[in-house]
């Protein structure tokens, strides 16, 4: 496969939809949300005869970002690219959130929080689709924008989700391009975050169809396994996948903590150059493992984009320019214009895949 760069369009997503019937499955001892506590079934629909894109851009706002796991690389990129873009219109950023990749009880606290901290808006990545529904509609009630990034919650929970790349272009490429590497034949399997995150079951769903395809009748998908994105947990669940599949021919890691982990244990073991391994990650990450041959490709969005449209897109909504339907536009700084998809969805652009060839042109 060639490589692709990334794009700075907007594109309307169907592919999202899945994510909400996964979400009904994926809420284990949580808070389910329904339409009456939504806080705004209808939301955007309501709200689109009062936004006004020509309205000023506010300054001064607080825009609090969310992460799924502080302190974890892909997330310090792209809260830092937030940040930036807040400096750049005028307003405050904060981050907040658990050093945990799984603590959703943790993630709700720091929503009740920012909520009686009476922030603008909070740009979030949901650990679980439904878990932080009843807080983040209670804060949408009182007034905050709530903007999803890289990981969705339910749409009703939230008045925008910023995905990285179109999750079918996610979820089918990465099945390609492992396939490709190793000869449309033998065992894989995939690496994957928490068992409840949104995107990596949305991405699964698409892999697991695209497995559907005549081509790949030679490919079996053995085992998903969950590293819940900690390195070390990531490591040990590549050396048990090889362990009980001796004969594994390739692993799928789309999470930049699983395929640094994964890439890892292989660069040390005999499995080096012999079980193939693709995913989603950055360059910075996977740069020595791809020139070792470890990793022969992988692929990733800029991450720093990523969060800087998260700010655009909740200053817009906090200025009144948008209020999350579909066809709304707003612009993004040097990013360009941006359409709203349906079910509230704004798509960065096209995923770029990275090679011993161009790896050295990103320094992310």
């Amino acid at each position: 496969m060639s490589s692709r760069t990334l794009t700075r369009r907007a594109t309307v997503v169907l592919a999202l939809t899945t994510a909400v019937a996964l979400g009904a499955t994926a809420c284990g001892g949580t808070t389910k949300n329904s339409s009456k506590d939504s806080g705004s079934s209808s939301g955007a629909a309501t709200q689109a005869a009062s936004a006004d894109p020509n309205a000023a851009t506010k300054k001064g706002l607080t825009v609090a970002f969310l992460p799924k796991q502080v302190n974890n690389p892909y997330f310090t990129i792209s809260d830092n690219g937030g940040k930036q873009a807040l400096e750049a219109l005028g307003s405050s950023y904060k981050e907040v959130g658990t050093s945990s990749g799984t603590d959703t009880a943790g993630q709700v606290s720091y929503v009740n929080t920012l909520t009686q901290q009476q922030v603008n808006a909070i740009a979030v990545s949901a650990q679980d689709p439904g878990a932080l529904c009843t807080a983040l509609n209670q804060a949408r009630k009182n007034g905050i924008k709530v903007v999803t990034y890289d990981s969705d919650t339910k749409p009703e929970c939230r008045d925008l989700f910023v995905s990285q790349a179109s999750s079918e272009d996610l979820g089918r490429t990465e099945v390609q391009l492992l396939a490709e590497q190793i000869g449309y034949k033998g065992q894989i399997a995939i690496l994957s975050a928490a068992q409840t995150a949104t995107n990596q079951n949305t991405w699964i769903d698409y892999m697991k169809d695209e497995l559907k395809d005549p081509k790949y009748k030679d490919v079996k998908l053995v085992k998903v396994a969950y590293g819940n994105d900690d390195a070390q947990q990531s490591f040990q669940q590549t050396q048990g996948l090889l362990q009980q599949y001796p004969d594994l021919k390739g692993i799928i890691s789309p999470t930049t903590v699983g395929i640094k982990a994964a890439a890892q244990y292989l660069s040390g073991s005999k499995y080096k150059g012999k079980v193939k391994l693709t995913g989603l990650g950055t360059p910075n990450d996977m740069r020595a493992y791809v020139k070792n041959g470890t990793v022969e490709a992988f692929e990733l969005w800029d991450p720093s984009k990523l969060g800087s449209l998260a700010s655009y897109a909740a200053v817009a909504l906090a200025s009144g320019q948008i209020s999350g339907a579909e066809g709304q536009t707003f612009k993004a700084g040097d990013l360009g214009d941006f359409t709203i998809g349906k079910d509230g969805v704004v798509v960065l652009g096209k995923p770029t895949v990275f090679t011993k060839d161009n790896v050295d042109q990103f320094k992310f």
